[in-house]
């Protein structure tokens, strides 16, 4: 059954697609884009019940995230990206959901994770926090951040061995660097520098990155649904993942489009063009191949915990290999239809050369890098034991 989110999305396709190029040089979505996608309800999806969200299962999650990128990327990356911050508040103190969502449930949390910053205790039950944080996506739109930092030690110097954090910050503590994102892809993210100096946290707007990826904060703020007992390291990625399948899945439709009615410069028609035909249909074959991996991976990793069970460190890693074996499965079949497309495809007007970048930035995303999740995978299926740095991304 079709998600009702997924179908809002698919309605409002031709609108959020004509939408895309203005994201593009806008150099993050527009309020118009933000307001669509607010109406479709797509970053409620893993928002708990009780705050106004659907507590979706992460599948229907992922192929609304796909539904999004395939009609305007940007929005789908985003969508992936903050869509994926109410599942992980939602483990965390009540206090801090009524904070965000009590007046409006649609408020929006950006990020980015990567420890830049020591979060030291002030000995009041608070942390002081300064830092610079690349790549907050969607920051725009939204009106907190969460951001990964290093315990401290109380005296400005991160603790020994390192311990992380993931901390909230409301709007007004932080600032946005808007020079901070020119890049050759995924512009309309708006994925701007975040720059903290002196904010004071409260303890409860905290929360350890080993109880977020252990997948035992949830038991904690008294959730018991499946749906929060999954891992950081195989929901995060998700959203990422599906909007580069998202992604590639619309540049298909526009390459099919393309080629329809395209001549060569031989004078033959495309559609008569073996060739080109056959990567066509090897490329769509390949990233239905990565939409269906990737959703039954993380279904089956949530019908072990909704039947009672804890996924293993195993299968928790073949979900991290077979994610990040997705996105570079679909991107390769991107590239493979994009080298046959032909000369208009190039062209800026040509919405495909855009998808085709969006797509390989996509891939630049930390959670994309195959060596970590290939080596662990491959040390879990020989027996033996993976070094602790390893074991975070699962």
């Amino acid at each position: 059954m079709v998600h009702e989110v997924v179908k809002r999305i698919e309605e409002l396709s031709p609108e959020l697609a004509g939408l895309a190029e203005e994201n593009e040089r806008l150099g993050k979505l527009s309020d118009k884009t933000a307001d669509l996608m607010r109406q479709t309800g797509v970053i409620r999806m893993l928002q708990p019940t009780d705050f106004g969200g659907y507590a979706a299962h992460p599948r229907d999650f992922a192929e609304a995230v796909m539904a999004l990128a395939a009609s305007d990327p940007a929005a789908g990356w985003v969508s992936g990206v903050v869509g994926v911050h109410p599942w992980e508040l939602a483990q965390m103190d009540r206090r801090l959901q009524q904070e965000i969502w009590g007046e409006d449930p649609d408020t929006w949390v950006a990020s980015p994770y990567m420890p830049n910053g020591v979060a030291d205790p002030n000995g009041n039950g608070e942390f002081v926090l300064s830092g610079r944080w690349p790549f907050s996506s969607g920051s725009d739109h939204c009106q907190w951040d969460f951001l990964g930092a290093l315990k401290g030690d109380g005296k400005g110097a991160p603790l020994m061995p390192p311990q992380v954090l993931h901390v909230v910050l409301p709007r007004k503590d932080y600032t946005l660097i808007d020079d901070s994102w020119d890049v050759v892809g995924l512009s309309g993210t708006g994925s701007k520098d975040v720059v903290v100096d002196k904010a004071v946290i409260p303890e409860y707007r905290t929360v350890t990155q080993e109880a977020i990826s252990e997948g035992t904060a949830a038991a904690a703020s008294g959730r018991d649904e499946a749906l929060y007992k999954l891992s950081f390291g195989v929901m995060f990625p998700l959203g990422i993942t599906s909007a580069v399948i998202g992604i590639c899945e619309g540049a298909l439709a526009h390459h099919i489009a393309l080629q329809k009615d395209r001549v060569a410069v031989t004078g033959v028609q495309v559609r008569d063009d073996p060739y080109v035909l056959h990567a066509a249909g090897e490329a769509a074959s390949e990233i239905e191949a990565s939409r269906i991996q990737l959703i039954d991976g993380i279904s089956r990793l949530h019908d072990i915990i909704e039947d009672g069970g804890t996924p293993t460190i195993e299968q928790r890693s073949n979900q991290r290999r077979n994610q990040v074996r997705c996105a570079w499965r679909a991107v390769s079949a991107l590239d493979e239809i994009f080298a046959r497309s032909g000369g208009l495809a190039i062209r800026k007007s040509s919405p495909l050369q855009r998808y085709w970048r969006d797509a390989h930035v996509g891939l630049q995303h930390m959670i994309h890098v195959d060596g970590v999740a290939y080596h662990s995978n491959a040390l879990h299926k020989m027996g033996l034991e993976t070094p602790p740095g390893m074991l975070v991304t699962i």
